[in-house]
C-alpha cells in the first residue's frame, strides 16, 4: 500500500529529460542477469515489472488513495487488489505521447474488456474506485474510514500453507508467464523510443516547466 494520501503520484516527469549519463546507475537483481535482454536490465521500468511477473508468493495491493501511471498497470499483475472508495486510476500515457507499460497493454484488455481497457490506455481516463470495482482491476471496495479491515483478512491469507500457495498461483501463472514477459519486453522498447521522441519531448518539458513555475 502507500503512505500519506496517495498510492502512487506516477514518475518525476524531469527524469525523463535527462541525458543518460545524467541518470542513476542501476544494477539489476542477480537473479534476472542472464534471463533478459542485458539492454532491457539496465531499465528499472523493466525489472520492476519483470519482478512482478516472476514473483512466486501472492501480491496483494491495498490502494489507499489516488494512484497514477505504472502504480495502476501494476495492479493487473496482482493476484488482489483492494481499494479505498477515495481511490481513483489514472494511465495519462497519450497525454505524455507515451505508451501503455506495466503489461497493461495485455492485462487490462482481459480484466475489464478491450473497450474499457481502450478508455484508459489510450484516452487517458480517469476512473473512480467504483468504476475500477465494476470492470474487476479492484476486487473489493472498502470505505475510506474502514479501510483498516483489509488487514484483519491478509492476516487470515498470510495464515495459509504458504507452500500451497506458491504452487496454485504457480499454475495460475505459468501458462501467461512467457507472453508476460514478450508484453513487457515490447512495451519498455517502444516506451524508451517514446520517451526519446521529439513529441513526448516537447510536451514533457511544457510540462516540467509550468510545474516549475507553479512552485514559485
Amino acid at each position: 500500500t502507500g503512505t500519506g494520501d496517495y498510492f502512487t503520484a506516477g514518475n518525476d516527469l524531469a527524469n525523463f529529460l535527462k541525458k543518460p549519463e545524467d541518470r542513476t546507475e542501476f544494477t539489476p537483481p542477480k537473479e534476472l542477469q542472464g534471463n533478459h535482454p542485458e539492454e532491457l536490465l539496465i531499465n528499472p521500468f523493466y525489472v520492476f515489472i519483470a519482478t512482478l511477473i516472476d514473483f512466486p508468493k501472492p501480491l496483494i495491493a491495498v490502494v489507499n488513495g489516488p494512484a497514477v501511471g505504472m502504480g495502476v498497470t501494476m495492479l493487473g499483475l496482482c493476484d488482489i487488489v483492494y481499494a479505498s472508495d477515495r481511490a481513483s486510476f489514472h494511465t495519462p500515457f497519450m497525454s505524455l505521447a507515451l505508451c501503455p507499460e506495466g503489461c497493461s497493454s495485455l492485462t487490462f484488455p482481459q480484466i475489464m474488456g478491450p473497450q474499457r481497457a481502450n478508455e484508459m490506455l489510450l484516452f487517458s481516463k480517469k476512473i473512480t474506485a467504483k468504476d475500477a470495482h465494476e470492470v474487476g482491476l479492484v476486487t473489493q471496495m472498502f470505505p475510506h474510514n474502514q479501510l483498516e479491515q483489509v488487514w484483519p483478512l491478509l492476516d487470515k491469507m498470510a495464515a495459509l500453507p504458504p507452500g500451497a500457495l506458491v504452487t496454485a498461483k504457480a499454475l495460475v501463472r505459468d501458462p501467461i508467464r512467457e507472453q508476460l514477459h514478450k508484453v513487457n519486453r515490447t512495451e519498455n522498447i517502444l516506451l524508451v523510443e517514446r520517451i526519446l521522441s521529439d513529441e513526448a519531448r516537447q510536451i514533457i518539458k511544457k510540462m516540467v516547466k509550468g510545474s516549475r513555475k507553479s512552485r514559485l
